[in-house]
């Protein structure tokens, strides 16, 4: 079978770890990298053993599927002119810093006819793939993402860096229109915000209440799912699950009969690993992704609102 020729712009941290993941894939050929720190880009292509690029357009010429690790601001330009050339891409999440950049994407992808994946890892996480098999019409859902302090990745707030995870996967698993969104939060320790909450009510009656903090002491990833007949626990740090299933008996105190089960996390091997062979997966198919540039759009689009409504807070907040 032919090898796809991928390359991979921007090798920081995160884009490091796609270069290794594409050079152990037997079906690929990892042809090179490119990163704006030209010894950034030597390093990880000697240990990746490919070619470090000190210009994207000269990879762009080399290659059939590119992965776009770069800094969010320029997820468009690069993206962009991948596109243009006749690549399929998978941009990291969020896809853009704007719902007309993400708009230009999910066109030009459309009219190339090239696949478009956004790096929502989450939904390749083997806790919430293996919530699937449970899933009944969700009634309430509950996430928490609580993190210690991190420098790098504070180009953008704590709702694109964190909360937009949770907010995508919830997207995945309500499937209904969203009627409302009541955020709270504040900037603590950077000039954007580090902490917030949103509540989102969906048109079904579905509520979702969604927590993240970039300033943590301890961290925590969370996820609960209250169904009619049955409530879904996901520790991602502990690797756990818990089904709860309810039979409609009551006890003698009203309350009603339980039953818990503890799972654990399938044995899939890392989400990255298998988020980049699903993307290679869809090129070799023509398939659409499992979070194609739409859905990274839509979780993008609800984003903003959030942050729009919290600029909004902050705005009175320093008027009073």
């Amino acid at each position: 079978m032919k090898k796809i020729k991928v390359g991979v712009i921007g090798v920081g941290y995160l884009g490091n770890f796609h270069a290794q993941k594409y050079a152990a894939m037997e079906q690929v050929e990892l042809v090179g990298v490119f990163d704006r720190n030209e010894a950034r880009a030597r390093e990880v292509a000697e240990a990746c053993h490919a070619k470090p690029f000190t210009a994207y357009h000269e990879l762009i010429k080399e290659i059939e599927a590119v992965s776009i690790v770069t800094p969010t601001t320029f997820h468009h330009q690069v993206g962009m002119e991948c596109l243009q050339a006749g690549l399929d891409v998978m941009v990291e999440k969020p896809i853009t810093v704007s719902l007309a950049e993400a708009d230009e994407l999910v066109q030009l992808a459309a009219d190339k006819e090239c696949i478009l994946q956004v790096g929502h890892l989450e939904r390749f996480n083997p806790g919430v793939m293996a919530l699937e098999h449970y899933l009944d019409n969700p009634i309430y859902i509950e996430s928490q993402r609580i993190h210690q302090f991190n420098p790098r990745g504070n180009d953008v707030d704590v709702v694109l860096d964190l909360m937009i995870h949770d907010i995508d996967i919830i997207l995945s698993l309500v499937q209904a229109p969203l009627e409302s969104i009541h955020p709270l939060g504040a900037s603590i320790v950077t000039n954007s915000t580090d902490v917030a909450s949103a509540q989102l009510i969906f048109a079904n009656g579905c509520a979702a209440t969604v927590s993240a903090s970039r300033i943590a002491q301890t961290n925590v990833r969370q996820l609960v799912i209250h169904q009619q007949k049955s409530s879904l626990f996901v520790d991602y740090g502990k690797k756990d699950i818990i089904v709860v299933e309810r039979s409609g008996a009551m006890t003698k105190t009203g309350f009603p009969v339980e039953e818990a089960t503890h799972l654990p996390f399938p044995d899939q091997g890392d989400a990255l690993l298998t988020e980049l062979r699903h993307f290679i997966d869809s090129v070799r198919s023509r398939r659409q992704p499992r979070v194609s540039g739409t859905e990274g759009r839509q979780a993008l689009a609800i984003a903003l609102q959030v942050i729009s409504a919290l600029q909004e807070q902050q705005a009175a907040r320093n008027l009073s």
